[in-house]
């Protein structure tokens, strides 16, 4: 993916930002500078830039459980403010950056510090061609000197002040970033995926795990198995309870925080209560899949036998079942219950155990 062209600034040198990239900062970091500029603003401190990292970071590690690197400072500084704070997986992110400009725990502000060791000046290395091996090795203060005194650098920095320490965009910079920013933010959106691909190599939907969870469109589905408690009574698979159409809740089996689809196979109704109270974790296997194999075995049998859930199946379908594949397998006319609980487990239980694996925590409904 290219980047704009400019007759003013050296944009083959910002394109090269993620050639060498063990870890995550250098994208998170970047993200946040553009933020930042976007939102106005041309200085700006370190304090609020590692704030804005953890905040775009803490989706992707606590709701989606994505590994950021083999031994990365943030993902692991994420999994601690989640240990010691009541944040959600699913908070708001200006709550989240409200919570850190809060915080005073010593470890959480030890951690920031060792997040601005080295991305604020090793990003913009490939702009700096004479800075090169041992001349890296050298303190802040004289690394930020060494910097300041470069050329053509998108930032510059004012002193060495701790977390207080501020950087200034140049202002040819800015006018790029707002002229370009949505070809610039696709191109970080791009670089962000490959590697956080090559890190969750068994992960489905990594696009779709960079930004805040969205509600889910699932009115379709609410409507064919409102449709089926329309001729007879239903019964979730966690507490047993009799649904109602004024209490109805979509559950996706295993969360869609790992799947990223809504395919109808891994859908099923439960009470908004029970939906809250399981969130994104996994429930347990031997309890609740013969449990969902009848259910999903009652409403098949009804697509067949009822035209108007036929009809309410087929408008899902549309939306909710793009493997063909899948569909001939699972919603062909004419299967027993032993071929259908074969073909659901076949078509679920790979999914699930990737996201056991992954670290979503089993479930078992407390009642």
């Amino acid at each position: 993916m290219q980047l704009p062209h400019s007759d003013e600034l050296e944009i083959q040198y910002l394109s090269r930002l993620f050639d060498n990239t063990s870890e995550c900062y250098k994208f998170f970091w970047f993200q946040a500078i553009i933020t930042k500029v976007l939102e106005g603003k041309t200085c700006m401190d370190y304090e609020e830039l590692i704030n804005e990292m953890i905040a775009d970071a803490w989706y992707m590690v606590t709701e989606y459980h994505l590994k950021l690197g083999p031994k990365d400072t943030l993902e692991s500084l994420v999994h601690y403010l989640q240990e010691i704070s009541n944040i959600k997986s699913c908070e708001k992110k200006e709550n989240i950056i409200d919570y850190l400009k809060r915080c005073d725990d010593k470890e959480v502000m030890s951690r920031k510090r060792v997040l601005t060791k080295n991305v604020p000046y090793r990003l913009q290395s490939p702009f700096m061609e004479n800075l090169k091996g041992k001349e890296w090795n050298v303190s802040e203060t004289v690394l930020i000197d060494k910097i300041n005194r470069e050329k053509r650098l998108i930032y510059y920095f004012e002193g060495l002040k701790g977390m207080y320490t501020k950087i200034h965009i140049e202002p040819k910079w800015v006018d790029y970033i707002h002229k370009n920013q949505e070809i610039i933010k696709g191109w970080l959106q791009y670089n962000k995926i490959i590697y956080l691909q090559k890190r969750n190599p068994n992960v489905p939907g990594i696009s779709d795990k960079l930004c805040p969870p969205q509600e889910r469109k699932l009115e379709k589905v609410k409507s064919y198995w409102k449709m089926i408690l329309s001729f007879q009574p239903i019964q979730e698979i966690y507490g047993h309870n009799v649904l109602t159409e004024k209490d109805i809740s979509i559950d996706h089996f295993v969360p869609w925080s790992y799947v990223a689809h809504d395919e109808l196979w891994n859908l099923h109704p439960t009470t908004r209560s029970i939906n809250s109270s399981k969130s994104n974790n996994l429930p347990d296997w031997d309890t609740y899949f013969p449990e969902l194999a009848r259910l999903e075995y009652l409403s098949y049998k009804m697509i067949w036998q009822y035209s108007k859930v036929q009809n309410e199946f087929q408008k899902c379908a549309k939306e909710h079942l793009n493997s063909m594949e899948v569909r001939q397998r699972i919603y062909r006319e004419g299967l027993q219950f032993e071929e259908f609980t074969h073909a659901l487990e076949e078509a679920l239980q790979p999914v699930y155990m990737s996201a056991k694996n992954c670290g979503f925590r089993n479930w078992i409904y407390a009642g």
